[in-house]
């Protein structure tokens, strides 16, 4: 019985090596099939990326201040003398034209006089012409034709005077310009000092504001700067320093600065608060995307798409300088037109070679490029 047992299972433990022999084998098989029927490396799906190129641009290092605008000329008009409103020429916010009567105040009165003093001018006018003929002749004493010349030249003197009066009494646009609301109406009485209506000139603007003191080198005429404003958030105004102030503020050490901005569509109005950038040190630069920047400690990488290696990638350090939102300027390490990846860059790795769906730049966004590139796929 004993025996039996023992020939029985001593088969099976004989047969242990053979059974792992047998599976080893199927298993290099089974691997050798894989490898077989699995594509190739260079066919396998490369990594997607968007690109963009080292553009070179115009560059400055921004300094940025809050500033507010004034009119480039500005104007209240007010009565100097007591008098009814006899006539309004204007309608609120409506555009003049310098030398356009805006008001006349009731003048017949003064009017009259200017006829009567007219009149007696012309009387003694003739007498002077008379008592010149009569005086030819040495039929008058000089002495007479003198007074009689005096006479006119003051009567003459009257007259000015009087037309110089009746200025007071008609208020016509200094410059041309835009008028403001109207307040008044015709029959009111006005007084000396009485304000009667404000005159802006809009086409062009002055943009006031403050600048620390230690930036009182690099401040010039001339200088170029770009404004926005809250009423046009997706608008940017460029303009100019124009003049910088003679003073610096003792309290905030800074100092004012002056620009202009054209505003020919009147869109910008005196009072407005705008958020100032001035291009200080403006230069010639290497941009980039600021998405293309790798960050490693203090340094700064990016990935060159090389073109004429099947688009292999190089991970390459470069220097940066000043950073705009969205863009970044490179000092060194990279040359103007080099392709880098601008998008994809936390899913390729150096050495390989990427699929290019497209390259950004400010004709072809990146959502063009993917909805172009679905398209496609979709096809």
């Amino acid at each position: 019985m004993n025996t039996s047992r023992r020939f029985l299972l001593a088969p099976a433990w004989r047969l242990a090596p053979l059974a792992g022999r047998i599976c080893l084998v199927a298993s290099l098989a089974l691997a050798t099939l894989a490898l077989a029927t699995s594509p190739p490396v260079a066919a396998q799906e490369r990594t997607a990326v968007i690109g963009a190129r080292a553009d070179v641009r115009p560059w400055s290092d921004p300094l940025e201040a809050l500033g507010t605008l004034r009119a480039d000329e500005s104007v209240t008009l007010s009565a100097t003398v007591t008098e009814i409103i006899a006539e309004l020429n204007f309608r609120d916010g409506e555009a003049v034209e310098a030398g356009q009567l805006l008001i006349r105040l009731e003048d017949s009165e003064e009017r009259a006089q200017l006829r009567a003093a007219q009149a007696q001018r012309d009387e003694r006018r003739s007498a002077v012409d008379r008592l010149s003929q009569l005086q030819s002749r040495n039929m008058a004493p000089r002495a007479d034709v003198e007074d009689s010349q005096a006479r006119l030249r003051q009567v003459e003197a009257e007259i000015q005077g009087l037309e110089a009066r009746l200025t007071n009494y008609r208020l016509r646009a200094p410059f041309d310009g835009v008028v403001g609301f109207r307040n008044i109406s015709v029959g009111s009485l006005v007084t000396p000092g009485t304000e009667l209506v404000t005159l802006d000139k809009l086409d062009v603007m002055k943009l006031d504001f403050s600048v620390p003191e230690v930036y009182l080198a690099i401040l010039s005429p001339g200088l170029k700067l770009s404004a926005r404003s809250v009423a046009f958030p997706e608008e940017v105004f460029e303009g100019e320093v124009a003049s910088i102030g003679s003073r610096v503020d003792p309290v905030s050490r800074s100092i004012t600065v002056r620009a202009e901005i054209d505003n020919p569509e009147l869109r910008l109005r005196p009072g407005m608060l705008m958020e100032v950038v001035l291009q200080r040190s403006p230069r010639q630069a290497v941009v980039v995307p600021e998405s293309a920047l790798i960050p490693s400690g203090d340094r700064q990488y990016v990935l060159v798409i090389d073109e004429a290696d099947e688009n292999r990638l190089e991970r390459r350090e470069v220097r940066v300088g000043e950073r705009r939102t969205g863009q970044a300027e490179i000092i060194d390490g990279l040359e103007p037109n080099e392709l880098v990846v601008s998008h994809g860059v936390q899913r390729a790795r150096e050495g390989d070679r990427v699929r290019l769906l497209g390259i950004a730049s400010e004709e072809n966004s990146i959502r063009e490029i993917l909805e172009a590139h679905r398209e496609e796929g979709e096809a």
